[in-house]
C-alpha cells in the first residue's frame, strides 16, 4: 500500500485509536511519515517499505515478538501491531526501547482484514500523485477521517460517514460515547445485516434518500437495536446519493446544528467525488503501466521502474471471473463492475504478502505482478496465494487465475504473461477440457489440454474436417442416426475398459461390445493399434461435431 504524506503514527492512533487501536509502549511522535503497511511472514525475510506499520498476525511468544522487534528496527520500521490482550514484558519492552519500534494492540473482536482495509482507507485516500497537497473547505482532499472528526465537533457527537451499501468510509473520534451497536458497525467496518434490515423496514432510508434534510431516527426500543438515537443527512453530488452521515445524538438536533450538518453533507460529497475521481486516475495509470510492462519491448523496463519492481523476479498472475449463465446490458455492467472489485480486491490481497505486488484490470482480466525471491519456487508460492485469494472469496464470486513461470526480468515479462492467459484460458474453458474443476493452475499443469485448445484454433482457422476412419463414423452416425462416435470416445476415454465405458454410456456391456465391433467395421479402424487409436482421440479432441458441422 503507497501511503499518502503526512500519514504519522500519532495520525492513525488519533483516529483509530480507543476504537481499533492501543497504544502500548512507544512514541506515537517518532518517526515521521509511515510508509506504508506490511503483514508479517515468519516464513519470509522482511521486505518493507520505509517507517512501516507491520501486522504481526499469529504472533503471541514474547521471544518471538523481541526478536521481530530487533528486526524491524534494523528495518526503520514505526511500529508493530499485535492482537490484545499484549503482555507487556521487561523482555518486550527492553526488545522496542532498543529497536526504537512502537507496539500496538488491535481491539478484541476487529480482525485484521478489517484493520488493513481501514489503514487503506486512513492513509491512502485521495492520493492521485498531485504535486502538491489539495484542499477542500479547509481540509486536504479526501481526507474523510479528518472531515469526520470535524463534522463531530459541529454536531458534538460521534459521527460516521457511509457509501451507499452502508459501509463505512471515515469515522470520528469519541465513537465509546455511543451504543454497542456503533462500536459493532466500526468494527466491521459496515453497518450489522439486521441493523440495516431494520432501518429498511421503519422508511429510514427511504426518508433519507428522498430529502436533503436530516432525519432524526429513535431508537427500537427492541433487542438488537441501538440504544442512542441517530440523525442522518444523505450526501449528494446533484441527483446522484453518494452515502451519508450519522451522528449519534441523544436529542434532535438544532436549527442551527441541523444546517450545520446539511452545509457538511455538501463538503463530505466533493471529497467522495474527489476520491472517486482519483481512485479512477490511479486505476488507469497502474493498469497502463502494468500493460506496458505485460507487453515487454522497450517501455518495459521503465513501466517496472515506475510500478517499484525493476531488477526484481517476478510471477504473473491472471485472473478472470466465469460468465453467469443469462447475460444482458443490466448483467454486462454488473458484471463489469464485479470485475473492478475483484481486481481492487486482488490488489489489496497481493499488497499484504509483499509491499510492491501491483495489480490491475486490463480487459476483462485483472494481472497482478508478485515479486518472488530468486533462489525459491515462486510458482509454488504464487499458487499458494493465489489459491488462499479465491479460498476468501468464496463461492460468491465464479473466478479463476492462471499462473505464468517466473520472469527474472523485464525481458521475460511478455512470455510469463503469455504463459498465465494460457493457463487462464484453459480454466476458463471449464471441466471438460480436463481441469475437473480447478480454480488455480500454473501453465505445467494443464499444459496438455493448453496444447490442445491452441490446436483447435489451428484446425478451426485452416477449416480441417475429420479424415479416414472418424470421417466415416461421423458421416455413419448422421446417415442412420446411430452413435458410434460417442462408443468410440467413452471407449478411449476409459482406456478400453468396456465395464466402465458401457456404464458411461448407460448400455449393457454386451450392447456396447456390439457397437464397438459395429465401429470397427464402418469406419475401417483397428482399435488394436496403437497409433490408430490416437488418431482418433486426437480427432475427437480437436475436431469437434460442433466445429464439423458449423
Amino acid at each position: 500500500m503507497n501511503l499518502r504524506s503526512q500519514a504519522t503514527l500519532g495520525r492513525v492512533l488519533d483516529d483509530l485509536g480507543a476504537t481499533l487501536l492501543e497504544l502500548v509502549h512507544g512514541d506515537a511522535d517518532r518517526g515521521g511519515d509511515i510508509g506504508g503497511v506490511a503483514i508479517h511472514d515468519p516464513l519470509e525475510e522482511p521486505v518493507l517499505p520505509q517507517r512501516a506499520l507491520v501486522l504481526g498476525v499469529g504472533l503471541r511468544e514474547p521471544a518471538e515478538v523481541a526478536t521481530l522487534l530487533r528486526t524491524l528496527g534494523r528495518h526503520d520500521a514505526t511500529a508493530l501491531v499485535l492482537r490484545a490482550p499484549l503482555a507487556l514484558t521487561p523482555e518486550l519492552r527492553q526488545a522496542a526501547d532498543e529497536s526504537g519500534v512502537a507496539l500496538l494492540a488491535l481491539t478484541r473482536g476487529a480482525s485484521w482484514a478489517q484493520l488493513a482495509a481501514l489503514l487503506r482507507a486512513l492513509l491512502a485516500e485521495g492520493d492521485v500523485g498531485d504535486a502538491e497537497p489539495q484542499t477542500i473547505g479547509g481540509m486536504p482532499s479526501g481526507d474523510l477521517f479528518a472531515l469526520a472528526n470535524a463534522v463531530a465537533a459541529l454536531l458534538d457527537a460521534p459521527v460516521t460517514i457511509e457509501d451507499r451499501s452502508s459501509r463505512v468510509l471515515a469515522f470520528s473520534g469519541r465513537q465509546d460515547e455511543a451504543d454497542p451497536s456503533r462500536v459493532e458497525t466500526i468494527l466491521g467496518r459496515q453497518v450489522p445485516e439486521y441493523y440495516a434490515r431494520m432501518l429498511a423496514e421503519r422508511g429510514v432510508f427511504r426518508d433519507l434518500y428522498r430529502s436533503d434534510q436530516p432525519v432524526y431516527v429513535e431508537p427500537p426500543g427492541e433487542p438488537g437495536g441501538f440504544s442512542v438515537p441517530r440523525v442522518a443527512v444523505a450526501v449528494r453530488a446533484g441527483d446522484e446519493v453518494l452515502g451519508s452521515i450519522w451522528a449519534a445524538v441523544r436529542e434532535p438536533l438544532s436549527g442551527e446544528r441541523s444546517q450545520a450538518l446539511r452545509d457538511a453533507a455538501r463538503l463530505v460529497a466533493l471529497h467522495m467525488l474527489r476520491i472517486r475521481a482519483g481512485a479512477d486516475v490511479e486505476r488507469r495509470l497502474r493498469a497502463d503501466l502494468l500493460s506496458t510492462a505485460l507487453e515487454g519491448g522497450a517501455g518495459a523496463r521503465e513501466a517496472l521502474h515506475r510500478l517499484g519492481l525493476a531488477d526484481q523476479p517476478v510471477v504473473v498472475l491472471a485472473l478472470a471471473m466465469l460468465p453467469p449463465g443469462n447475460e444482458s446490458i443490466g448483467a454486462d455492467v454488473n458484471l463489469t463492475s464485479e470485475r473492478q472489485r475483484l481486481a481492487d480486491g486482488l490488489a489489496m490481497h497481493l499488497s499484504a504478502v509483499h509491499p510492491r505486488c501491483v495489480a490491475a484490470l486490463v480487459g476483462d482480466v485483472a494481472y497482478g505482478l508478485l515479486p518472488v525471491p530468486r533462489d525459491g519456487d515462486g510458482e509454488q508460492r504464487a499458487l499458494r496465494i493465489a489459491t488462499d485469494f479465491l479460498d476468501r472469496v468464496g463461492d460468491r464470486v465464479r473466478a479463476v487465475i492462471g499462473i505464468g513461470a517466473v520472469a527474472a526480468d523485464a525481458g521475460g515479462l511478455a512470455d510469463a504473461r503469455a504463459g498465465a492467459d494460457r493457463a487462464l484460458r484453459v480454466l476458463r474453458s471449464g471441466p471438460a477440457h480436463g481441469t475437473h474443476g480447478h480454480r488455480v493452475a500454473r501453465l505445467a499443469d494443464v499444459h496438455v489440454e493448453s496444447l490442445v485448445l491452441e490446436l483447435r484454433d489451428l484446425v478451426a482457422a485452416r477449416g480441417d474436417r475429420p479424415t479416414g476412419p472418424v470421417a466415416r463414423l461421423f458421416a455413419y452416425d448422421e446417415q442412420h442416426h446411430a452413435n458410434l462416435v460417442d462408443t468410440l470416445r467413452a471407449w478411449l476415454d476409459a482406456f478400453g475398459d468396456v465395464i466402465a465405458a458401457s456404464a458411461a454410456m448407460y448400455v449393457h456391456p454386451n450392447t456396447f461390445r456390439y457397437r464397438l465391433r459395429r465401429l470397427a467395421e464402418v469406419g475401417g479402424l483397428d482399435l488394436t493399434d496403437p497409433e490408430a487409436r490416437f488418431a482418433a482421440m486426437l480427432q475427437l479432441r480437436v475436431i469437434t461435431p460442433e466445429q464439423r458441422r458449423a
